[in-house]
């Protein structure tokens, strides 16, 4: 089976991600990561210390509270971006595992011996399989079930 490369930052899932980046910014998903829920409320309460300062004068300037404010809003932005990504990645290689689970022919024994091909999603417990030397094994049989020679062989399908 041939690996396919991707780019570090694929359009689809940088659209998506950069999307979720904001959506993530509900108070309600941001309390599920308490250290960025920290930094969350911080920028608000300093972005509210920056609009007093801006309309009203105060303590540590506008020049000051704006930067940190805005610095602190990057860094949350950001961070859910960074997941989003991690996310996006992640559901991007589950999809591609799902078609090679599809796509798997398995070569299945009759019960009169003879081998006929199947899809791999139609093998059920019990059934057994005709493996060649080289071939992928693509599931983790257990030990006891591994086939023991390395010429053609047989193996019980597990799930």
């Amino acid at each position: 089976m041939a690996r396919t490369e991707r780019k570090l930052f694929e359009p689809a899932i940088v659209r998506g991600a950069a999307a979720s980046s904001f959506r993530k910014l509900d108070p309600r998903v941001q309390v599920r990561n308490p250290v960025m829920f920290v930094v969350a409320v911080g920028s608000v309460l300093v972005t509210l210390r920056f609009l007093v300062n801006l309309f009203r004068g105060g303590p540590g300037g506008v020049s000051f509270t704006g930067q940190v404010a805005l610095w602190l809003w990057f860094t949350v932005l950001f961070a859910n971006f960074a997941e989003a990504m991690a996310e996006g990645r992640g559901k991007a290689q589950a999809d591609e595992l799902r078609k090679t689970r599809t796509d798997t022919v398995a070569r299945r024994l009759t019960a009169e011996g003879a081998v006929e091909q199947v899809p791999a999603a139609e093998l059920h417990a019990g059934d057994e399989v005709m493996v060649d030397a080289g071939e992928v094994w693509t599931s983790r049989p257990s030990p006891a079930s591994r086939p023991r020679s390395s010429a053609s062989r047989a193996a019980t399908a597990r799930r």
